[in-house]
């Protein structure tokens, strides 16, 4: 199977996962939710920094923390790429495993902004990618399990993987998230991208023959 289609498979994957989640809401708050419905609300940051896909989930808690997440239509996630390393080393003079926070204030917490690096991962095959902390506030901590353990990365990224915890000031709350979309309309994306990629002129099938079409020349 060539690349596109490989593409194509995964994108379908990852927006019936997402389609699934937002379908059966309403029956999951009905039964039994999840601590994660209960307490967060999931946005999403799309194509960071330009890169089609690289895509950032930030889950909001009522107490105004948010968690940190590769979306699941991020190629780590959605490809179940293995993950060889996360890197907290940041700059030659920041590591983000260094934040050290004191009380109720976090004192002595690093200072972020939206574009500001948490980590950066390292797959197999020679891949990696940067992860951004999408919001502005205060660093609370990363996920050192993520060093000893990179792979929950991609086999729990809402849970145990999670990248970092950060406190936004209540003053910049708003602002902050009004740029970011809803899980709903995340899901319209990745049907979007997959739908992109069925297309005729932009899905390649096996045999380097382009569907619809005559062999390029």
């Amino acid at each position: 199977m060539s690349p596109s289609a490989d593409k194509y498979k995964s994108f379908k994957m990852a927006a019936s996962m997402v389609q699934s989640v937002t379908k059966d809401k309403t029956i999951k708050h009905e039964v039994f939710p999840s601590f994660l419905e209960r307490y967060f609300t999931a946005k999403y940051q799309i194509d960071t920094n330009g890169k089609t896909a690289e895509d950032f989930c930030i889950l909001q808690h009522s107490n105004k923390i948010c968690v940190i997440t590769v979306a699941g239509g991020h190629p780590i996630v959605r490809d179940k790429m293995k993950v060889e390393k996360v890197d907290f080393q940041v700059t030659a003079n920041t590591n983000r495993m260094d934040n050290k926070v004191i009380g109720k204030n976090k004192k002595g917490a690093q200072n972020l902004q939206s574009e500001s690096i948490l980590c950066k991962v390292h797959c197999s095959g020679g891949k990696s990618y940067t992860i951004y902390s999408c919001i502005k506030g205060k660093l609370v901590e990363v996920n050192e399990i993520l060093f000893s353990h990179p792979q929950l990365l991609v086999e729990k990224p809402n849970t145990e993987g999670y990248v970092a915890i950060i406190l936004v000031r209540l003053s910049d709350y708003d602002s902050q998230f009004q740029r970011l979309i809803s899980e709903d309309e995340y899901g319209e994306v990745l049907s979007s991208r997959a739908n992109e990629l069925d297309r005729p002129e932009t899905l390649t099938l096996e045999g380097g023959k382009h569907a619809g079409n005559d062999p390029p020349t």
